[in-house]
This record gives C-alpha cells, sequence and structure tokens, in this order.
C-alpha cells in the first residue's frame, strides 16, 4: 500500500505579512498531481492544515475545493488531523458526511481511537488519527488528572489507539507533536504552557509500522526511520531559505515500510542577500521573498521602497552592523537578544493580534533607523 504523507500546510499563513494564497494554490495542485502520478492509496495530512483557528474563508474555500478534486480525480482515503493551529471542531466538522470507508478525519481527541482499517494484498493496515490535544482537554477525555505533558498526552492517545488495531495488522499512527531528537525551526509554536516540558519520546510509537508526524517544518525522522515529519511544504522564515520542501512517500510492504521523497516546487524562494545597497539594486529581479542584509555603514534613505524596484517582495532589511551587535548580545539562557524591531513587531501582535506587514516592518525599520543615525551624530 502506498501513502502520501504531507503535513502544515498552514493554509491562510502570510510571510512577513504577504500573502501565500497563489503559493498554496500551487502547492496544493502539486500534491493532487503526487496522489495521481504515484497512484497513492492513501493521503495523509498531519495537522495545522491551517494556520490559525479561524482562517480566512478563501482559505476555508480552496482547502475544500482541494479535497473536492482529491475525491474527483483520485481513489486515494483520506487520513487528516488538526494540529495546534487548527480549531479542533473545525476539523473534526470536516468528517461528518465523509466516506467512513475512505475518509478518517479527527479534530478532537477520543478515549477510542477508531482507525480506518484498508486492506492489500498483505493484509489489514489500521491507521490510527490522533488530532493535538491539551493536557487540559486530554484530562477531560481520559478521565486521567495525572495528565500534564504533551508526552501524556501522546501516550493517553496511543494506549487508546492500539486497543482498536485488528489482530495481524500492521499499523499506522499519525500524530501531532514536537517528538525528542527533532530539529526545530523559528516558526513553530509551542505546544505547553510556559514553563512546561513539550517533547514526546519516540519509544511511544513502539509497535507501529510508520508514523507520519506534523508540527515541525523540516522534512526528518526522529529516533528510528519510520518515524518522520513531512515538513511544512512552503518555507515560513528565513531560516529555511535554501531548504528544499518535500513530500513523503511511504510503501508498506508485508514488513517494514520503504521510504523516500518528491520535492515540492514553490513558485517563490526564501532567500537571503547581503552586500551593498548599490550592489543590490542591481541584481537579478526577482518575485523571491527577499531579506536584504546591507553592508552600508551609513543607514540610507528610504532603501526598502528603492530595492522593491527590483525584489517586489522584499520583506525583511537590516544592516550587518546591526547583525554583529546582535550576535554579541546574549541573555543569561544563551538565547540572542530581542532587537528594538522585534520587541515592537511583538507589540503589534499582541494589541492588534495579527503581526505587522511588510510596509510596517519598513516604517518602523526606518524611524529606528533614523534615531540611531541621529544618536551617532550627537
Amino acid at each position: 500500500m502506498r501513502v502520501l504523507h504531507t503535513a502544515d500546510l498552514h493554509l491562510g499563513r502570510q510571510f512577513m505579512g504577504l500573502s501565500l494564497e497563489e503559493d498554496h494554490e500551487v502547492i496544493l495542485r502539486q500534491i493532487l498531481e503526487t496522489l495521481v502520478v504515484e497512484r497513492a492509496d492513501v493521503l495523509v495530512i498531519a495537522g495545522d492544515v491551517f494556520d490559525r483557528a479561524s482562517p480566512p474563508n478563501s482559505s476555508i474555500r480552496q482547502f475544500n475545493r482541494f479535497l473536492k478534486h482529491v475525491a474527483e480525480e483520485t481513489e486515494a482515503a483520506v487520513v487528516m488531523i488538526s494540529g495546534n493551529h487548527d480549531s479542533g471542531d473545525r476539523i473534526e466538522a470536516m468528517s461528518v458526511f465523509s466516506t467512513a470507508s475512505r475518509v478518517l478525519v479527527r479534530g478532537i481527541a477520543d478515549a477510542v481511537e477508531t482507525p480506518l482499517v484498508l486492506r492489500d494484498e498483505h493484509g489489514e493496515i489500521a491507521f490510527s488519527a490522533l488530532p493535538f490535544s491539551y493536557e487540559y482537554a486530554a484530562r477531560e477525555v481520559f478521565g486521567d488528572e495525572s495528565i500534564n505533558a504533551p508526552s501524556e498526552v501522546v501516550a493517553a492517545q496511543i494506549a487508546a489507539a492500539r486497543g482498536q488495531v485488528p489482530d495481524g495488522a500492521r499499523w499506522v499512527v499519525v500524530a501531532h507533536a514536537f517528538v525528542a531528537g527533532g530539529a526545530v525551526g523559528e516558526t513553530e509554536r509551542a505546544l505547553t504552557r510556559v514553563g512546561g516540558i513539550e517533547t514526546v519520546p519516540s519509544d511511544v510509537f513502539d509497535g507501529a509500522d510508520y508514523v507520519a508526524l506534523g508540527h515541525l517544518h523540516k522534512p526528518q525522522e526522529v529516533g528510528a526511520s519510520h518515524i518522520r515529519y513531512s515538513g511544512a511544504p512552503l518555507a515560513f522564515g528565513f531560516d529555511e531559505a535554501g531548504s528544499e520542501k518535500s513530500m513523503t512517500v511511504v510503501d508498506l510492504k508485508a514488513e517494514g515500510a520503504e521510504i523516500r521523497t518528491v520535492p515540492f516546487r514553490p513558485i517563490r524562494q526564501v532567500r537571503s542577500l547581503t552586500g551593498a545597497f548599490s550592489d543590490l539594486l542591481e541584481g537579478t529581479p526577482s518575485d523571491d521573498f527577499i531579506q536584504a542584509i546591507l553592508t552600508d555603514e551609513i543607514p540610507l534613505i528610504d532603501p526598502m521602497k528603492r530595492l522593491r524596484a527590483t525584489y517586489p517582495n522584499a520583506c525583511h532589511l537590516a544592516y550587518a552592523r546591526q547583525e554583529r551587535a546582535r550576535e554579541t548580545k546574549v541573555l543569561g539562557n544563551g538565547r540572542a537578544a530581542v532587537t528594538p524591531i522585534e520587541m515592537i513587531g511583538d507589540f503589534m501582535t499582541v494589541v492588534r493580534g495579527r503581526e505587522p506587514n511588510a510596509t510596517e516592518v519598513a516604517i518602523v525599520a526606518e524611524k529606528l533607523h533614523a534615531a540611531a543615525s541621529g544618536e551617532e551624530q550627537t
């Protein structure tokens, strides 16, 4: 049986204030094309379908169109769970009119984790879909007040699911968690409250033939080759510049799984350019998301606006001398000091409920540069 594993679509997300709707449309089309070309039997989406609990209506319609195409143009079953960014109730609602023999959609944890059981030439395969759940909700579901960490939530879900797997069946687990040993980036949201331990040990999945994970945005295996994050299909931060995004194709054999990847082909890359302002202006025009690190020693007038003549999606600008200064400032816990522009951005996000867009970031940056220049002159 062939499984196509993807996760962390984050529909409705923006890249520093710039819409990703067109980028997501291309990615969804590539997932559909891969389902057809690979003749996949099952599509797994391991959480974070949307970027937030109340996504834009356009993103909901976009995903509904995608599911409609999957149903009409392929024979693939669909196994999908909610992630920590999703509304569990919204994802659960998608299961109401689904065909039980082909679809397993889970948005809310349940004390009875009934699997989707499919069959191939080697016998039965049980797919257990374990939606993301915070500790307080899991305590109520499982009637266990001792659940105080994500590892205990997942352990309770696994115990509930394991008891429903038919004797002799191979077992695929779909979960959304931070498994110990995983490489985290800058854009993943914490899965626990302040001060909690959010990692889950990989041995909690003992007995599974394949574990399809969501949450971490870098494609990677953790603990064992059959425990894998497919990663997010798009880069959401400049720390992911140059990284290749991919879907995971899993061939479930009579014993074990053969795993390979199919790369995504995004219409825009994430790139960081460093150099003198005049040199960057003379670079090759590009629609990529650009971070410009200027080596000029003197702040320039309206550099972002001028850069966008060459790079219309330039969305972050800094000076190399500021970056060097930032690297030398380290807090007691080893974390890099927060820059003024980051602090202002965090404040705006808290007050208004959204991140500042590219124009606002540019205005703040220019005001800070002007203030810094005035201080140097005095």
